[in-house]
């Protein structure tokens, strides 16, 4: 599974949400369900504008981690 690290890097830099929104040019909402790992999929141009805001690479903000197995 991928596990989104959004929260994580933008306390590290220091960026709120609304910050991050105006930079990217994505809606709040949209930024807030990144954040909070609640998508199910992340458009590149997304990424890139996020990646290029919070000067970053995208294994910044995503994670990969087997799933686990019942």
């Amino acid at each position: 599974m991928i596990i989104l690290r959004l929260d994580r890097v933008m306390a590290d830099r220091k960026m709120s949400l609304n910050e991050l929104s105006e930079k990217v040019g994505v809606a709040n909402v949209n930024l807030s369900k990144l954040k909070t790992g609640k998508v199910s999929a992340v458009r590149f141009s997304t990424l890139n504008a996020i990646c290029k805001a919070l000067h970053c690479q995208p294994g910044d903000i995503l994670e990969y981690a087997e799933d686990e197995e019942d």
